[in-house]
């Protein structure tokens, strides 16, 4: 599929990513080998990290050396994200993802050294292309910690369309290693 113009909106953007993202082989190991490294090197022990839909990198195997960290969706007052512990996530979500029954135990932002954000495409200036829900742009506009967006090199483009509201990441992680990004 043809890499859409800057300008077009996010849904074609949406289905350009899903159209890539399903051709990637899985190389989740060599993301999270680079991912270990990265957070180790910054003193990072615990991590909010998501459970992977199918084609995304799957940061699980990081449990093994981190406190991973999970979320769950919640839609009232407002939607909104929730952390808890990741051994916790024992639901399948209506996004279709793992996630913490409601009455899991939670677990504040402030009490987090890094988040690893997936997203459908990521661009050079660290800007993510979610699912259309915000909850990210949400959660994180106070976080003071480290940033990384997790996804496959070919869904790095140079410029992806961005509203204010849309999150940053600092960093991005790949199968070619974790890299800084300058906003």
């Amino acid at each position: 599929m043809t890499l859409p113009p800057h300008d077009a909106p996010k849904p074609t953007w949406r289905a350009w990513a899903r159209e890539v993202r399903a051709r990637q082989p899985d190389r989740s190991a060599e993301v999270c080998a680079s991912l270990a490294a990265f957070l180790q090197a910054r003193g990072a022990r615990r991590v909010l990290a998501y459970h992977a839909l199918p084609g995304e990198p799957d940061v699980g195997i990081l449990a093994a050396e981190f406190e991973l960290l999970t979320t769950r969706a919640r839609f009232r007052p407002t939607p909104h994200l929730t952390l808890h512990p990741w051994d916790a996530a024992m639901e399948v979500s209506r996004f279709g993802v793992r996630q913490p029954p409601a009455d899991a135990p939670r677990v504040a932002l402030e009490t987090v050294d890094a988040v690893l954000l997936p997203g459908l495409a990521f661009d050079r200036f660290g800007v993510r292309l979610g699912y259309g829900g915000g909850f990210y742009d949400r959660l994180l506009p106070a976080f003071s910690g480290l940033t990384v967006g997790v996804v496959w090199e070919a869904l790095v483009v140079d410029a992806l369309p961005t509203e204010p509201h849309d999150l940053r990441v600092g960093f991005l992680a790949t199968e070619g290693g974790v890299r800084p990004l300058h906003p």
